[in-house]
């Protein structure tokens, strides 16, 4: 047995009288307002046998590594997980950022800054609809052993997974919920915004301290969306672009993964959409799947338009050059058509690319597609 830490930021609800030692945290939004933000570390107690099991299991053509699995065994877990809720100290007549105020992002990003520091990247994971707090934590947690398996990336550089979950209903009603969570993330983007704002001021303030003499880790911060989170990221920007001043949006990360987006095809040539997300990192790159089901279902049944995660842009030649996309209708089937970046050779590609591996490099399953120089096909 051992114990894995996880740590999170959510608007959701937290679940018993205490908020600073919550049970959970629910499917409304927090009682006070849907941009408050609590942060903290859940730890659970996991089997390590159980665990190697998953993380070598063969799941179809996609290689080894079954983090669905894994996820479904870790979800059992998490209502016995411990949680421990960054407390905050704040009054009314002290302004958040002053120096009498306590925050939980500040103690957040102290013990991630920490981790990094010995050798961590940090990825930023934002999960989509019909996903419950258990599930939330499941996922993330998966996704996190996924990405740190022996043998796979730079063994010399670790990879901590942050969460942020926002209330989505974790009911798959099908009307009913999907309005509900896309509702529910559109409101979550200016949270998530407040939260990266915050990270844009702590970051400004280590680049003040580095060039007074203390050394920085070196290491990258990443963010992932799957589904209905990227909805929620183009929410996200609007904030982020009302709080900063100039012209262009703060590069806050390394590496941006859209996968399976719900969000319309023309969305990364759309300014008021996602069309400045270059701006926020150094490579942007979409996982689409043609196969996918329930994007087609978002589609026909939800009366959205192309969704980007089915079929990726509908005009690839018109994209950014720091956005890609990657292909990967050939080897993705069945029960792993939404959720494929949690399996095998897949999430490897997703380490390649945090741990700087290039696109064209023959450790990636890789083609370039034949017409257009930004677009690959998992092969």
């Amino acid at each position: 047995m051992s114990q894995l830490d996880l740590y999170y930021a959510t608007n959701r609800c937290h679940l018993g009288k205490d908020r600073w030692q919550p049970s959970g945290y629910g499917k409304k939004f927090s009682d006070d307002g849907m941009e408050n933000l609590r942060f903290g570390r859940v730890s659970l107690d996991i089997d390590d046998t159980k665990v190697q099991k998953h993380l070598q299991g063969q799941v179809d053509q996609l290689g080894a590594g079954d983090g669905l699995g894994l996820m479904a065994y870790l979800s059992k877990l998490v209502p016995r997980a411990q949680i421990q809720a960054y407390r905050e100290d704040l009054q009314n007549d002290i302004h958040q950022d002053s120096q009498s105020a306590k925050l939980g992002s500040a103690a957040l990003f102290q013990d991630i800054q920490q981790a990094m520091l010995q050798s961590s990247d940090v990825l930023v994971f934002i999960h989509g609809f019909n996903v419950s707090w258990q599930d939330a934590v499941a996922n993330a947690a998966a996704l996190q052993l996924m990405l740190n398996r022996p043998g796979y990336g730079d063994p010399t550089q670790k990879v901590l997974v942050l969460l942020f979950t926002w209330p989505s209903d974790g009911q798959a009603l099908p009307f009913t919920s999907y309005r509900s969570d896309r509702a529910e993330a559109e409101g979550s983007g200016a949270a998530f915004g407040r939260g990266l704002l915050k990270l844009r001021d702590f970051l400004a303030n280590l680049r003040d301290r580095s060039n007074q003499g203390q050394a920085l880790c070196g290491h990258c911060i990443h963010l992932l969306c799957h589904s209905m989170g990227n909805y929620l990221l183009q929410h996200t920007i609007r904030r982020i672009d009302d709080f900063t001043p100039g012209n262009a949006l703060p590069r806050l990360f390394e590496q941006i993964f859209l996968c399976a987006p719900d969000v319309d095809d023309t969305a990364l040539e759309d300014p008021a959409k996602l069309g400045r997300i270059h701006e926020l990192a150094r490579q942007v790159t979409v996982y689409h799947n043609k196969g996918d089901n329930a994007l087609v279902i978002s589609d026909y049944t939800k009366g959205n338009p192309d969704r980007l995660g089915s079929a990726g842009a509908a005009r690839p030649a018109a994209l950014h050059q720091k956005i890609q996309q990657l292909d990967c209708s050939q080897l993705v089937h069945g029960l792993v058509e939404h959720s494929y970046y949690l399996i095998g050779d897949i999430n490897l590609d997703l380490r390649h690319s945090m741990d700087g591996v290039g696109p064209a490099d023959p450790l990636r399953r890789r083609q370039r597609h034949p017409l257009f120089a930004n677009v690959w096909l998992f092969a």
